[in-house]
């Protein structure tokens, strides 16, 4: 008869290593900032690279396949979008113009759209996607993240109101607003893929619901939403009222749900509505040192999430996510990355603020992240989507190279811009008037 020790066997149970692997997620997203600072490495980078080796080891964790849970994919991808969106829109110093933001303008009109048709043009031609399919990888790849992009970003609210490089400002803002402004092109091509099969005309409905509606109550319903939020915040009549007071962080995620859930409730674009929200709200009283208060706590939630999302995805990395990449898909997201972002972008601001060389550095870091998936999540949830695996392939890959490429030019470049500044003495590294 076996003896005890031989008898009886004991395992960790699954739910156990998970919350471990959260704690030590957790810690460690709170050190390894401080520990890269200056350094070309990014937290992205580290997380991924953890992922991939957790999820190697014979621990039992679970299938972290997003291709395999879409739904769960959408909704833990949207939150993490979502409350980014409203770290982004607080913690912009300038406000909100024609001119002032004319290099966001430009990018947003210009290099975006061309983007998704180059992209869709590659992937049709070069890739061998249905057109549905090519249009859906053109709109999943278009939005820049303002999820892994807090390295070439701006960074806390301040006082002053033109206190950003141009830089810095064009990838926040453009990060802020094309999350919103990519939908449509996702739903476009959802009904290009069920006309293929009904055979039914599209586009006037298209245009009407997905382009002129919902666009126009998004960006309506945020400016509502903040711009009460800001009153209740800053200026309610009764003193206990005024929120700011109190500074409650954990507001900021009240105002982010409360503009994403009201205006979606209604048809509209929630993430446009929840960025022009933040800006309502910064707007009301721009200079209150509770924009702090609500854009660190935000900071602190998405980071939290993005450390989770990171995690899966070395998981999925290593669980086969990419197997399905053909050579001319991987050349596609290649393409994206190195030439036509960095191309469209230098050629979209050209006219715009900032030198040259900013402007190239604009066009080359437009990183491409948690976004990409949301908005694959939704399609596969909401539509008929052929080249499903191929498309969930090569998304996977070009965040993967984005999130390495970028991590580690970030830091080195950002440096060298900032001396260049330096050396001119203004902020956007030009000769004073």
């Amino acid at each position: 008869m076996a003896g005890p020790a031989e008898g009886h066997q004991t395992s960790v149970p699954q739910t156990d290593l998970v919350f471990a692997l959260l704690g030590v997620s957790a810690l460690l997203a709170g050190v390894l900032p401080r520990v890269l600072e200056r350094r070309p490495l990014s937290l992205p980078i580290a997380f991924l690279a953890l992922g991939l080796i957790v999820f190697a080891l014979p621990l039992g964790l679970p299938d972290p396949d997003p291709s395999r849970y879409p739904r769960l994919t959408e909704h833990l991808t949207e939150v993490c979008v979502i409350v980014a969106l409203m770290g982004a829109g607080l913690k912009i110093d300038r406000p909100l113009g024609w001119r002032r933001w004319a290099s966001t303008w430009r990018l947003l009109a210009v290099a975006m759209p061309l983007s998704i048709a180059a992209v869709a043009l590659f992937g049709w031609w070069w890739a061998g996607l249905a057109p549905a399919a090519a249009l859906l990888l053109g709109a999943c790849l278009a939005p820049t993240d303002p999820v892994l992009a807090s390295d070439v970003q701006v960074g806390e609210p301040t006082d002053v109101e033109d206190s950003e490089d141009e830089v810095r400002f064009a990838l926040t803002s453009e990060a802020g607003l094309n999350d919103g402004l990519a939908f449509p092109f996702v739903s476009a091509a959802l009904a290009m893929a069920a006309a293929a099969v009904t055979h039914e005309p599209w586009f006037g409905e298209w245009a009407l619901r997905d382009v002129l509606y919902k666009g126009a109550v998004g960006v309506l319903g945020g400016l509502f939403v903040g711009k009460l939020l800001g009153r209740l915040f800053f200026r309610a009549r009764m003193e206990s009222l005024r929120l700011a007071r109190h500074s409650e962080g954990f507001l900021a995620l009240a105002a982010t749900f409360l503009a994403y859930g009201l205006v979606e409730v209604v048809g509209g674009y929630g993430f446009l509505a929840v960025f022009l929200a933040a800006r309502a709200i910064r707007a009301a009283e721009r200079t209150h040192e509770y924009h702090q208060v609500l854009h660190d706590f935000a900071e602190q939630t998405e980071r939290l999430l993005t450390v989770l999302l990171l995690l899966l995805l070395g998981g999925a990395v290593g669980s086969g996510l990419l197997a399905p990449l053909t050579w001319p898909a991987a050349l596609t997201g290649l393409a994206l990355i190195l030439v036509i972002r960095p191309v469209t972008g230098f050629l979209s601001l050209r006219g715009a603020p900032g030198t040259v060389a900013e402007h190239w550095v604009i066009g080359a870091f437009g990183i491409r992240g948690i976004g990409s998936f949301y908005y694959l999540a939704y399609a596969t949830t909401h539509g008929h989507v052929p080249h499903a695996e191929l498309l969930w392939a090569t998304v996977g890959f070009v965040v993967v190279v984005s999130v390495v490429l970028h991590g580690i030019a970030a830091t080195p470049v950002m440096r060298l811009l900032d001396h260049a500044h330096e050396r001119t003495g203004t902020p956007d590294g030009h000769n004073a008037a």
